[in-house]
Order: C-alpha cells, then structure tokens, then sequence
C-alpha cells in the first residue's frame, strides 16, 4: 500500500550563535540547498510526452528499448537491492551507495553521482523518476512499493517489454484521427488527435475480481445528471448483503426499487434474505453529490455494459492504486474530457456544458461523430523521448506470475464513495 506520511527533519539548535551568523549561515545554505536541487531537478525532470501509448512513435521507441534491455540482460542485469523503505532526503548510509547504483543500471541518475553515501537532492530527484516510470506516487523517497518495484529483475522486465511490443503492434493500423485510449494498468485516459495527446486523465478502472475488459468501441453519447440503473452482479454481491445489515441504506443513498411493470417498491417489502431482490430494477436519482456515476455518464455501446462516468468521490484519484470499480471507468477532470468529446457537436461549449452541471437537469448529449475508444492493457512501452514506463500486471495477464510483486499494492481505506460505486 501507498502511504501517505509525513516528514520532519531535525533542526539545529541556534540559541548561542549571533543574529548576523544565523541569517549569513541561513541565507549560504538556502542558496547551496536550492541550487542543488536546480540541478538535480534540471537532469531528472520527466518530461510530459505528447506522444500517445498506441502509436508508431511509441511502438519504435518499444522496440528499441527491448535492444537495450537485451544488453542489460546480457552484463547480468542488476543486483537485488537491500536497503531501508525509510531512506530519504539528509540521510546518510552505505545503503545509499547500493540504492545510486540501482538508479544508474536502470538509467535514472548519471552514473557519474553513483558513489556518495548521502541521500541527496539528486538521489531524491532519481527515486521521483523511477516512481514516476512505474506509476507510484513521486515521493522521492523509499517505501515498500518503490523497493518491490525496484527489485523485478531485469530479465523479467526485458519480457515485459516483448510480450507488449507484440500487443502495441496490434493497434499500429489507423486509430482515427481523433480517438481515446484507455490503459487499465495505467488506470490513466488519453485524448489524442491528430496524433498528438490532447488530455490526460487519472482513471478509476476495475477491481481484480471486476476486471475492465480489453475492447474496442465508440463513444456515443454523454448523459448529463444520469440515473444509475444498478447492474444484477450487484445487486447480489453486494446490495443484498449490505440491505441485510443496514435496512435503510437505500433510502439514504436514493436508491429506489420498481417491478417489472415500473411500480415502486418499498424496500420494506422486500426480503433481504432470499433472491427476491434479483428480480427487481434498482435505479438511483440524479445527483453529483451521490450518484455513483456523479455529474456524466459516457455511453460506450458494447457488449460488455461497461461505460465511462464521473464520481461524487474524487479522492481515489491521488491514490496510485486505482483498481476499485465494477469494471467501469470513472474519470478524472471530467469536465475537461466531456469538452473536448463535444467539442464537434454543435450547441455544447464549455459554457454551456458547466451551465448544464449547475441546472442538474437531465439531457442527453450524442455526439456529432462518435469517437472511437480502446480499452487496451499495456505493462510496459516507452516514448521517444527515451522514457520507459512498467505498470504492475494487475489482472495477471503477462503470465509472470508472483515475479512482479502486485500484491504489495493495497488499495488506500475506503473512502467516503458508496460501496457499490461502478
């Protein structure tokens, strides 16, 4: 799991020392502290590629890439790493000196900064871009997830590289000029058009028992203040199991109950403890601050009854495990994507499309063009610019097994979102 902890550093007892010392001493290590860090952040900054995962440039810079692993493979890959999960920022270990050498074989720090024992400012730089290349939260510092990660063994990463080559090859037809991308271990959204990445957007995507699938679709329509029709799997694993526990979760969470001839049904009717339920519709109110689908849903015919949508619980998107849905995808900055979605459908301006959030009533927007969408499930891929990204294997689709540590990734504590959230 990805915790959030915060760090105090020590400080320096001054009470003896003159007032002009303090201030010539503060003011020499402030300048030394920031450029320092100037520095380090002038070599290790990420730069954020345009560049989108399904495309040509993608694939050649892949391809290129497996070359290089191939020879890192050959000289014996890198050595299982043996430090602390608390090393940070002032820390000074031996320790270090391993941690700086794992950096260089894997290209994160000059290889020229690998034998200080201290946990600098460029050290702290590199760990931020070995997390930012493996999906965790850019800490800079060590924990659990960033020592796992480290710790996959090179070989196993060169395979990770080939069996994904071979999945990018698959969509290096024609997309579309304008077109969405949905990488589940990324649990991230792309926008692109013309080739070029338009948006991004952290995702909310299926848990590992509720797995999103790998498709390719089209985006239709998006419905503003939806209703949520409440999927059967559901209402089974879990809406009879918590109406048995908690009678009025329903009516707190505006949840009604209709036959099959459309009457409403008081829940108190029901039996909680038979499949009386199951043959019954379960449709929630409109409403962003409670509908699980929040403000929007984004229809995506297909056979799977998946969609995109909003979520009244944004906190999930600052967690980098993002696996906590029933197979549908909740998306990040909504508003953002909806825009550029309508942005060819006449009467639907960013204006218009804020207005319609503010109003809460229910309108159905269908798209001038519809978009075509793919779902797709890429581990590893690397961009142009010589950045190369690993996402666990979270549905165990690779077929490495226990070789890539997923299981030290826990989801955060629930948050404040409904338990049966889509």
């Amino acid at each position: 799991m990805q915790s959030r902890r915060s760090f105090l550093t020590g400080t320096v007892a001054i009470a003896l020392t003159p007032a002009s010392a303090i201030a010539q001493q503060f003011a020499a290590g402030q300048q030394a502290e920031w450029r320092q860090n100037y520095e380090a952040a002038s070599r290790m900054r990420i730069p954020r590629s345009t560049t989108p995962i399904l495309s040509p440039q993608t694939l050649d810079a892949t391809e290129q890439t497996i070359e290089r692993y191939r020879g890192i493979v050959a000289r014996g890959g890198w050595m299982p790493l043996r430090v602390s999960e608390r090393l940070r920022l002032n820390v000074q270990s031996p320790e270090v000196v391993a941690l700086r050498q794992r950096l260089v074989s894997s290209g994160d720090i000059d290889p020229a900064l690998e034998a200080s024992p201290v946990y600098d400012s460029y050290v702290e730089a590199a760990v931020r871009r070995f997390q930012a290349r493996h999906g965790i939260n850019a800490t800079g510092a060590m924990n659990a997830i960033t020592l796992a990660a480290m710790n996959v063994p090179a070989d196993i990463r060169l395979r990770q590289l080939e069996l994904n080559v071979v999945r990018l090859r698959a969509y290096s037809g024609n997309l579309g000029s304008r077109y969405v991308i949905m990488n589940i271990p990324a649990a991230l959204v792309e926008t692109v058009e013309n080739g070029t990445v338009h948006t991004r957007h952290a995702a909310g995507v299926g848990k590992i028992d509720r797995q999103s699938p790998v498709m390719n679709a089209k985006i239709t329509e998006v419905n503003f203040n939806p209703f949520w029709t409440v999927p059967a799997s559901i209402i089974r694993k879990d809406l009879i199991p918590k109406m048995q526990k908690e009678p009025s979760y329903l009516t707190e969470n505006r949840i009604r109950i209709f036959s099959g001839r459309g009457e409403e049904i008081d829940p108190r009717r029901v039996n909680w403890f038979s499949d009386e339920a199951t043959r019954y519709m379960f449709r929630q109110d409109p409403g962003g601050e409670v509908n699980s689908m929040g403000f929007v849903r984004i229809n995506i015919p297909n056979p799977h009854g998946v969609y995109m949508h909003d979520t009244p619980s944004k906190g999930i998107f600052g967690d980098d495990f993002r696996f906590v849905s029933s197979g549908c995808v909740r998306v990040q900055n909504v508003r953002d994507y909806i825009q550029w979605l309508l942005k060819d459908t006449p009467g639907w301006t960013r204006d218009q499309i804020d207005a319609v959030f503010r109003s809460g009533d229910r309108i159905d927007a269908r798209l001038a063009q519809p978009v075509p969408v793919y779902w797709t499930y890429i581990t590893a891929w690397a961009t142009p610019d010589g950045l190369i990204q690993f996402r666990d294997d979270i549905y165990n689709r690779d077929g490495f097994g226990s070789s890539i540590p997923v299981a030290s990734r826990e989801p955060a504590a629930p948050d404040e979102e409904m338990f049966l959230a889509n």
